[in-house]
């Protein structure tokens, strides 16, 4: 069993089956989640017998490095993990600021933001996305989710640096693992553990409506943010098939009772795609369908996927489309392109294994 599926409570109810001592449970949380231990030989505050009882029952491997690529303008890096059932996920770093700044004697200037899976595939299937144009292959454990994180924050910890954001939005839709995916949250939240701040996090979703109400009810502090790309059924359903499931109504309906619930804010995502999706027409429609919500658009020119003809919309036509939606009232982002020539953007993981 995988070490990072035990919450608490339960890591806590197995050392006390072990006839342990309490505090051993905190030595051992302390040890995975603010040591960033990833062996149970590091954990030398522990006896010899248990850390060979914890050798033999727990495995603190979640995953093998299958490759590491970095993009050519060394803000980005992306890693294909093969798991024990040799399914491979994708985890993204994005590096913002400058990582040649002399950070000494001051705040970290340099922002780790995280794109992490929470499925082998996906089965929502987008076609614009790698992801979904493989499928669903199985979710990712509570503890898999988790260990993607502590991976990187292993890797930042010895440059003296540290993760600031994760994005659920690698490969897989969160709101399809729910229990798992908020599970791995909760988990690295933990205040006594990771201590990662849930406002940190964002969650995006292709708008399972039943979800984000529960999502809702919860009353979390984690982001949401929803793949909106079109403002018409029929038009939405040629690129995301689960709109025949959840029109965008349903969606919007469900996105307004969040912010009713929740009292925060929106982001939809749209992914502009030339001559599809991006025009001053389609801006005022969207800003019409927004209208009254709390909410941000963040659009970002389609990457690229082998599966999909679309290409991505210009500069002056992202502008366009921007002010557009300014002038009626919504705030909108040009989302930076990240990683495009590693296939590590938006919509882009799980290319390098189509082209394999």
């Amino acid at each position: 069993m995988l070490i990072y599926d035990l919450d608490f409570p339960t890591l806590a109810d197995t050392l006390k089956e072990w006839n342990e001592p309490v505090y051993r449970a905190k030595q051992i949380w302390q040890g995975l989640y603010q040591h960033l231990y990833a062996s149970p030989e590091q954990f030398t505050n522990l006896s010899k017998p248990l850390r060979e009882k914890l050798t033999e029952r727990f495995s603190f491997s979640a995953f093998e490095v299958h490759t590491c690529r970095d993009s050519s303008d060394g803000y980005t890096q992306k890693t294909l993990f093969q798991l024990p059932d040799k399914r491979l996920i994708e985890t993204v770093l994005m590096r913002y600021g400058d990582p040649a700044d002399d950070h000494e004697n001051s705040h970290q200037r340099v922002r780790n933001t995280l794109c992490i899976s929470t499925q082998a595939g996906c089965a929502m299937g987008c076609v614009f996305c790698a992801t979904g144009q493989i499928g669903f292959q199985r979710h990712l454990s509570s503890g898999e989710i988790c260990a993607q994180v502590l991976y990187y924050a292993r890797r930042l910890k010895a440059e003296n640096e540290t993760v600031t954001n994760v994005v659920l939005m690698g490969m897989g839709e969160p709101f399809h693992n729910y229990e798992n995916t908020l599970a791995a949250i909760d988990r690295l939240n933990d205040s006594n553990g990771f201590n990662f701040g849930a406002r940190r996090f964002t969650i995006s979703t292709v708008g399972l409506a039943p979800q984000i109400k529960r999502f809702a009810d919860e009353q979390r502090q984690v982001n949401l943010a929803i793949s909106l790309h079109e403002v018409e059924d029929d038009k939405r359903l040629a690129i995301m098939p689960i709109t025949k499931k959840y029109k965008i109504d349903e969606v919007l309906s469900a996105c307004k009772y969040y912010i009713d619930k929740t009292h925060r804010r929106v982001t939809f995502e749209w992914a502009l795609i030339y001559g599809v999706n991006d025009t001053p027409e389609i801006a005022k429609k969207l800003a019409q369908r927004l209208k009254g919500l709390m909410c941000h658009v963040n659009a970002i020119p389609l990457n690229p996927t082998t599966g999909y003809q679309g290409k991505a919309t210009d500069r002056q036509r992202a502008n366009q489309f921007k002010e557009t939606l300014e002038q009626a009232g919504v705030p909108c982002t040009i989302r930076m392109r990240r990683g495009i020539d590693i296939q590590a953007g938006c919509g882009q993981l799980a290319g390098s294994v189509l082209a394999e």
